[in-house]
């Protein structure tokens, strides 16, 4: 069979409980339907924190997570937390990376290198970042992207101390919230917290800021695809979803 047309397997390696969920539901969207395996893994705090995420992305975490996936058939894995990478800078999200892969011999990456990566394939030179976190959290994010020459010209923090209250946020205040922390200058939009529920909405949230919009959920599944072979333009997810990868 091929690889290109063939079912995606991809594993989701996912802190707590929030927006889990988007994962199985963007799966059933694509036009070749994947299989997606949510990992539950713990951590000593939910916050956001600069220690509690360096502990929630230690190598540790990651590797009493990815046991659960050893058996399990998939062909990449996904670390889902954008903070709990991106605090830990470039050399420890590659530590995170390496973790994955000595372990279960697939493919892996983090939801923050999806965000480099997203932005570059819809060839995005400034962004704008709405972000739900604490200032110095969204801060920390801002360095991540300036590594990648990715030029953040607004950022607006929500001060949102814990993932599961993020969880919450419904439609209407997702939609509110891009709307009002564009910028005229952003060639995007970017909402970087995986505890954000976004898959159902990608089309209304870019047609409301009439620019594309990459959301946390979104960029993982992307990069998921990716890993495996499997990335082909879709409908119905946004502008990342519609370009063609092999360009």
């Amino acid at each position: 069979m091929d690889k290109n047309t063939s079912i995606p397997h991809i594993a989701f390696l996912y802190p707590g409980y929030a927006a889990e969920d988007d994962y199985p539901r963007l799966a059933g969207m694509i036009s070749t339907p994947a299989e997606v395996s949510v990992i539950h893994t713990a951590f000593d705090e939910d916050a956001h924190t600069i220690k509690a995420l360096t502990e929630m992305g230690s190598p540790e975490r990651l590797k009493e997570g990815a046991e659960h996936l050893k058996d399990a058939s998939m062909e990449a894995v996904l670390w889902t937390s954008t903070s709990a990478s991106f605090v830990r800078g470039i050399d420890g999200i590659g530590e995170q990376i390496e973790t994955l892969e000595n372990l279960l011999h697939i493919p892996a990456s983090t939801t923050a290198m999806a965000f480099a990566r997203a932005v570059a394939a819809i060839n995005a030179r400034r962004v704008a970042i709405a972000a739900t976190y604490p200032r110095d959290i969204a801060l920390l994010f801002k360095t991540f992207l300036e590594h990648f020459d990715i030029e953040v010209v607004h950022i607006t923090c929500r001060d949102i101390i814990t993932a599961a209250e993020v969880g919450t946020l419904e439609k209407e205040a997702v939609l509110q919230f891009v709307t009002d922390n564009d910028h005229p200058d952003a060639d995007a939009i970017l909402i970087p917290d995986t505890a954000l529920h976004s898959a159902a909405w990608l089309e209304d949230l870019e047609a409301a800021a009439g620019k594309p919009v990459l959301t946390a959920n979104q960029v993982s599944f992307w990069e998921g695809l990716r890993l495996c072979g499997k990335l082909t333009p879709q409908s119905g997810l946004g502008t990342l979803f519609r370009v063609n990868p092999w360009n």
